[in-house]
């Protein structure tokens, strides 16, 4: 039989498959680098709005106003101008006034550092300082930086309490007043930046706190502007005064206007609490005037007595 010689079978051929296309691209990674751009610039968009929050919060609490006027903040009285504390350059960035008390008044030794608060600027504290100032003392005010005519710049908290610390120095080194007669009067924000001076300087005889504006964190969170901004993590410009006022032993004065304060609640002995139903200084004068003698009469240090005069010998 004749040999048949078999054939390897041949393995049927499977349609390979295509080789990829470079110009092809998978849908799921478009997908993917959308969302990841999409992401990225929501976060940076957002991460911009915070460091836009951090940097002008101070809008948020504080509201100046610059004026060209350089007339007297009390009517009628003697008042020099003052300009001082100078940066780097030598050149002054802060602008007060000295307002003398009469001589042979019976506070004409004690100089009231008048602190006020964030909105404005000194000129619209004139009636205030003018009642202030009947009382028989010597006042020194001044803008902080930002107000009025001091250096246009934008307060903040930091610089706030740099331009109190400045005007306490001026006070006792450039004028050469003993601190035991400088009376820190703060009203609004200013409240905070007096505690901070009546903490840092214990010689000082007694604090004027008057309606409080401090501790404003809360007060940040209220604003609607805040509502998309981890507040709590960014904010600094609080003018803490509860805590501060809660251990602080110096005299106090605590004027409130309408609600009690509740730093006023919590404040250290000793302390005289006083309300008014409105603006002390400007709708009651007597009452106002009379509380101020009462405390200063109490914890203020007896006036210098002046030396004898000698006749010379003959």
């Amino acid at each position: 039989m004749p040999h048949r010689k078999t054939l390897p079978k041949q393995r049927s051929r499977q349609p390979s498959s295509p080789p990829n296309d470079p110009e092809v691209v998978d849908p799921r990674w478009l997908i993917k680098a959308l969302a990841g751009t999409l992401f990225a610039a929501i976060f940076c968009a957002y991460l911009t709005l915070c460091v836009l929050f951090y940097q002008g919060q101070w809008q948020l609490v504080l509201h100046p106003s610059q004026t060209a006027a350089s007339l007297s903040p009390v009517e009628g009285a003697t008042a020099e101008l003052i300009h001082f504390a100078p940066d780097d350059s030598a050149v002054p960035q802060l602008t007060g006034w000295w307002i003398p008390a009469a001589p042979g008044s019976h506070y004409a030794s004690t100089t009231i550092l008048y602190l006020r608060g964030g909105d404005g600027s000194l000129a619209d504290s004139s009636a205030s300082l003018t009642t202030l100032h009947g009382l028989g003392i010597n006042i020194f005010a001044f803008d902080y930086r930002g107000y009025g005519q001091s250096a246009a710049t934008h307060p903040t908290q930091f610089n706030m309490t740099h331009d109190a610390d400045s005007a306490w120095q001026y006070l006792t080194i450039s004028r050469n007043l003993h601190e035991q007669h400088i009376v820190p009067y703060g009203i609004g924000v200013g409240t905070s930046l007096a505690t901070h001076l009546a903490t840092t300087h214990p010689a000082i005889p007694a604090l004027i706190l008057e309606s409080p504006k401090a501790d404003l964190l809360e007060a940040a969170l209220r604003d609607p502007r805040s509502q998309l901004i981890p507040v709590r993590l960014l904010f600094h410009e609080t003018f803490p005064l509860t805590t501060p006022l809660s251990s602080l032993r110096t005299p106090k004065l605590l004027l409130t206007v309408g609600t009690d304060s509740p730093a006023f609640r919590s404040a250290a002995e000793p302390r005289l609490s006083v309300e008014f139903p409105a603006t002390p200084t400007l709708t009651a004068q007597p009452v106002y005037l009379q509380t101020l003698t009462r405390f200063l009469d109490q914890y203020l240090p007896p006036s210098p007595v002046p030396p004898l005069l000698t006749a010379p010998a003959k």
